[in-house]
């Protein structure tokens, strides 16, 4: 049928976009799909061209500026960018870049079994690729061990997945209180600034290259161990660990005695809670290639023997360090007393997400495309290298929108007995409460609602009083 033949995610080999005639369709994410592509002019070359599911959609547009501005061997180079046109008033951007036959880093470090020095190597030209894009007005927000693939002919690493970036200038795309991300990975600060005491934030939390080198430490911290450090959410069980008095507790090398000193020093300094003590992408990367000239014989001994029960990669379920808690009569760190509060503002966008702000342990990670690498599944390339799934294609006419789930999602307010909600505005659907917006459908993805019956509703949250003294939340608020 020709609406087949038109849409974005099922094309033909042999179609044309731009100057480019694509081979195969090499995998699809949320957002777009990658389709293995040649050049119909010269000079001959084959890319990955990366093509929008939806029409209009300024993620490609942001991430093609993004990356003419970057230029680092760390990082896929765009040849070509456009707006492909299958029929009048319908267009769908695309971007050509570098193809690379690589694998996911912590897959490569299951069949490789890096030694440190190796892994001091492999970070620092990541740093490298990161000090770049700070440099160039850029942030990355997305830096995850499945947003970096090593290259199979001779083993250098590559940062991907700029669609999920942002740099000077470009335009906010939608408000939530948490940008494009994985939980897993974010940054105690970006914790705080939305789930700290008082109101919630007006604004939305706005990364910085320091969330960059977190999330560079996050991954280094599971490519070494296997695990993910503690989570950094002030409310998950485990947010004690980040006192300044317990990261010793954790370190990479307490947690993998092959891991050398140096390298486990630089894992704990990229994750230091304080933003300013982890230095820019620049000095990491400068501390971490001293470290692999200096390192000594111990470097070179592979971090895995190949007998742990499941080292880092093939997306084992989530593991966290496990260390016991302090006994009662310790003081906890202060951001775990705050409660989160949240008021409901119809129609100014400053209701907090249950999807954004839950902690990592709850955003289904359980099965899935998104039990990968830390609850999220990425909006760029990182997911568009899966396999393609054989589940039918989006219409090529259809809304960007996300369906309402089938039960309620984690911390979502449930009905009272009677099975209504409190409040004129709150309306009980499949177990939970919710509200609706008073949006076009199509707007609905850009306001972080559900689509349900025509209509556009967003969760409500289920308040909760803080664990320790602080201000006091009702738990009877709508």
């Amino acid at each position: 049928m020709e609406s087949d033949s038109l849409n974005p995610a099922s094309l033909p080999p042999g179609t044309s976009i731009g100057r480019w005639r694509l081979l195969e369709q090499r995998g699809r994410g949320a957002y777009g799909v990658v389709y293995r592509a040649e050049s119909v002019e010269e000079p001959p070359g084959v890319v990955a061209l990366k093509l929008a599911l939806y029409p209009g959609d300024a993620r490609f547009v942001r991430e093609a500026e993004l990356l003419s501005r970057v230029h680092h061997p760390a990082v896929p180079r765009l040849f070509d960018h456009g707006q492909w046109q299958p029929r009048d008033g319908v267009s769908y951007a695309w971007l050509a870049m570098e193809w690379l036959e690589g694998v996911p880093l912590y897959d490569w470090a299951v069949a490789r079994r890096p030694s440190s020095r190796q892994v001091l190597h492999l970070l620092a030209r990541l740093a490298r690729a990161l000090e770049f894009t700070h440099a160039a007005g850029g942030i990355h927000r997305d830096v995850k061990g499945e947003n970096v693939r090593v290259r199979r002919a001779d083993g250098q690493p590559f940062l991907m997945d700029f669609g999920s970036g942002h740099h000077l200038g470009a335009a906010t795309l939608t408000w939530q209180p948490f940008p494009p991300g994985t939980p897993a990975y974010r940054a105690p600060e970006a914790w705080r600034f939305v789930l700290g005491p008082g109101k919630p934030p007006t604004v939305a939390y706005a990364p910085g290259p320091a969330d960059d080198v977190f999330a560079l430490g996050v991954t280094a911290y599971r490519l070494v161990t296997g695990k993910y450090p503690p989570s950094a959410h002030p409310r998950a069980e485990d947010a004690w660990l980040w006192h300044p008095e317990k990261l010793a507790l954790w370190t990479a090398s307490t947690s993998n005695a092959r891991c050398v000193a140096e390298l486990s020093a630089l894992v704990s300094r990229m994750l230091l809670p304080r933003p300013e003590a982890r230095g820019s992408a620049r000095e990491v990367a400068e501390a971490l290639e001293q470290a692999a000239r200096k390192a000594g014989p111990d470097a070179d001994v592979p971090l895995f023997t190949g007998e742990e029960a499941r080292p880092a990669g093939l997306f084992p379920p989530v593991q966290r360090v496990t260390v016991r808690p302090p006994p009662r009569g310790v003081r906890w760190p202060r951001f775990m007393a705050a409660g989160l509060s949240a008021s409901l503002a119809l129609g100014a966008g400053a209701l907090l997400r249950t999807r954004s702000v839950e902690p990592p342990e709850k955003t289904h990670l359980a099965e899935g495309e998104e039990a990968k690498d830390g609850g999220t599944v990425a909006v760029g390339d990182a997911a568009l290298t899966a396999p393609v799934a054989p589940e039918a294609a989006p219409s090529m006419w259809s809304p960007i929108r996300a369906e309402l789930p089938p039960k309620p999602l984690p911390g979502q307010r449930r009905p009272d007995g009677d099975g209504r909600c409190p409040g004129k505005e709150l309306v009980a659907i499949n177990g939970g409460c919710w509200v609706k917006l008073s949006v076009e459908l199509k707007d609905c993805e850009a306001a972080a609602g559900f689509a349900y019956k025509g209509a556009c509703y967003v969760p409500v949250l289920a308040l909760q009083r803080p664990p320790t003294s602080g201000p006091t939340n009702r738990d009877d608020a709508p």
